[in-house]
Parts: structure tokens; sequence; C-alpha cells
């Protein structure tokens, strides 16, 4: 149980801080490196995306990052059984690891399309 607690610890506490100091003050956070070079990576935006949350400003939040927004219950979802299975002392048979495979090269490559649709003119909409 102390890696699945220790991580939603973790991001529970990043959460806390990102509500706390809010990232749309310039330079609260400090320099996205991307950004700086140019181009918007795929968590460009999430800090600003993770604070609008924390507030329950659900469209501000995907006006900074959609992705963030969308992969939000996904990922408490895992988080949750992640911790489940932990605690029931429960094993994933190998279909479950491949299952976890391809969904893992489909969202890599959403991403992937996602990253670069908001650095293209036509995707400006997804730019934070």
């Amino acid at each position: 149980m102390l890696a699945p607690l220790a991580t939603i610890g973790g991001l529970g506490l990043a959460t806390v801080a990102l509500h706390l100091r809010d990232p749309h003050e310039s330079g609260s956070w400090g320099l996205c490196p991307s950004a700086a070079l140019g181009f918007w990576c795929p968590g460009c935006g999430g800090l600003r995306g993770v604070n609008d949350l924390t507030d329950l400003r659900i469209v501000d939040a995907a006006s900074s990052n959609l992705v963030l927004v969308l992969a939000m219950p996904v990922v408490i979802f895992l988080l949750g059984r992640w911790a489940l299975d932990s605690w029931s002392g429960r094993l994933r048979t190998p279909m479950d690891h491949r299952l976890n495979a391809v969904l893992l090269t489909l969202s890599l490559t959403a991403l992937a399309a996602f990253t670069l649709l908001r650095n293209l003119p036509a995707g400006s909409w997804l730019a934070p």
C-alpha cells in the first residue's frame, strides 16, 4: 500500500500547492522551457488547469489544457484501482497487461497528435 498511498498523497499535496499559489500569475511557478523555445508541449497549461479544477472552473481548465481535463477521470480511476489492488493483494493477469500496453500506445499517440495540433494554426484553440 505504500507506493499507491505515497503517490496519491504526493499528488494531493501538489494539488493543494497549486490551489494556494496561483499559476496564472506570471512566473509564480517559474518559466516553461518549451514555451520559452516557442512551442506548446502537451503539459503546457496543466498547472493552470489543475488550479482551475480546484476552483471547479472546468471550462477554464479545459481552455488551459484539454487533455488534462479529459484524462483526469481516467487517472483518478487508475490510481483508485491501483490502491484497491494493493490493499486486496490482487495481481493483474497477463491479459490486463496487454490491454494496458494497447491503451498506453493509444494514449501516447493521441498525446503526440494533441501536441502537434496545438502548435499548428488550425489547432491554435488548443494552445493554453
